[in-house]
């Protein structure tokens, strides 16, 4: 049996920018993606810590060093510039290898790693 667990987290950073006429997805910094073990393309889920939305959308390499967190598109409705969001990837596993994964969960501060 394959399950869905966390497989990568950037736990309460900011929204830099939000971006409606750019094509849906989010722009995260490249140090930053490094450090999630996440890559572009890959879906991910976004949780504003500050109104509720939740929704899906997919990561479009950043800037490296630049600590830039852009939401693109409709995307770019669900959130302000300032928010406190979580960002989570998921990955599909068998229910035996689940048991004993460990998820990466960076803790960046003021979107940059310490």
């Amino acid at each position: 049996m394959m399950i869905e667990v966390m497989k990568s987290k950037l736990h309460r950073v900011k929204v830099t920018e939000a971006n409606l006429n750019y094509m849906g997805s989010i722009t995260i910094d490249e140090d930053l993606m490094d450090a999630a073990n996440l890559i572009a393309g890959e879906k991910v889920q976004v949780v504003d810590n500050d109104n509720g939305e939740r929704f899906d959308t997919y990561i479009i390499k950043g800037e490296r060093g630049s600590g830039s967190i852009c939401l693109n598109g409709a995307a770019a409705r669900k959130v302000m510039v300032g928010d406190t969001i979580i960002v989570i990837s998921y990955a599909l596993m068998d229910f035996e290898e689940a048991k004993t994964f460990k998820p990466t969960v960076v803790f960046p501060k003021d979107n940059r790693l310490e």
